[in-house]
């Protein structure tokens, strides 16, 4: 897309225009609460900023079409109002449409479904990933993973994430599964706290385990959060026995180091020792710490 011209103020087309002669070219949705809010400061202190319309097709199709501002048209309709306060511009249906998209995305909640919506939209109209992160100030492989959401479409993330259960950096996770009944113990292991985005790799590899060691496609489908739940608690009794293993070996490998280190202090032993050829202290790998020896 190809960056809007600079019009001074005093150069641009105000004017009022009829409510009935403008076309919405691309609705989206929004939080009826605040619009209502929105509605009532208009109606208050009066419509403060323009919208902005495409006058290119006025003359064949006899209408604008709308670039921006659906929210305050709605409201001036809502007011009962017939005319509408509008920049009016003249550009093509896509440069239109693209405007359109952009301004969506900017008053979109990053981080939100209706966000990564209008990353897709712009990226269907021939956005590139680099593109579209421009625009929204993140990289293109974060631009990515929203698309990707949009694009599988799975209705269970998606509304888990529009109502508040689980953020859509949790949805994006679970959405790289490609498997229906993964994605589905995973949102109820996040429901029940047994999982989140800090252990979600970590419950992933416990997954791919389980499913390496009963094989075939059939284990997929019989796992469930109680599976899940049992292989993080064993995995995590697994760890936990590694760990109290390696301290034991640990104390028995210093406590070793420290008697070497008390006999090598002994004078008259290291003068035995050295009679014999045996005054040089065992090389070992690593780095430990013991006594230093005179």
């Amino acid at each position: 897309m190809q960056a809007a011209p600079i019009v001074l103020m005093k150069q641009r087309r105000r004017e009022m225009i009829p409510i009935e002669k403008i076309r919405v070219i691309n609705s989206r949705t929004r939080d009826e609460t605040q619009f209502s809010l929105n509605v009532q400061s208009i109606e208050a202190v009066g419509q403060i900023k323009d919208i902005r319309v495409n006058d290119k097709f006025l003359a064949r199709e006899g209408v604008y079409e709308l670039i921006c501002g659906e929210g305050r048209l709605i409201a001036q309709k809502r007011l009962g109002r017939t005319h509408i306060r509008a920049e009016i511009v003249t550009c093509t249906r896509k440069q239109a449409y693209l405007e359109s998209l952009v301004e969506n995305l900017a008053r979109s909640k990053a981080g939100t479904m209706e966000f990564a919506r209008e990353l897709k939209r712009l990226h269907d109209e021939g956005w590139t990933l680099e593109q579209i992160g421009r625009i929204a100030c993140r990289n293109a492989d974060y631009m990515r993973q929203f698309i990707r959401l949009v694009e599988k479409g799975e209705d269970r993330l998606i509304q888990g994430v529009e109502l508040g259960v689980f953020p859509i950096s949790f949805a994006i996770l679970v959405a790289q599964s490609d498997d229906a009944g993964i994605q589905n113990v995973l949102m109820d292991a996040f429901d029940q706290g047994v999982v989140n985005c800090d252990n979600f790799a970590k419950a992933r590899q416990i997954i791919n385990a389980r499913r390496k060691r009963k094989g075939g496609p059939g284990a997929k489908s019989q796992y469930t959060i109680s599976h899940l739940t049992s292989d993080i608690a064993d995995a995590t009794q697994a760890k936990d026995s590694y760990v109290r293993e390696a301290q034991g070996k640990e104390r028995g490998l210093f406590t070793l180091l420290d008697g070497f280190a008390t006999l090598f202090g002994d004078l008259e032993l290291m003068r035995l020792l050295k009679s014999e050829g045996l005054d040089r202290l065992p090389e070992l790998t690593g780095t430990y710490t013991t006594k230093a020896v005179s």
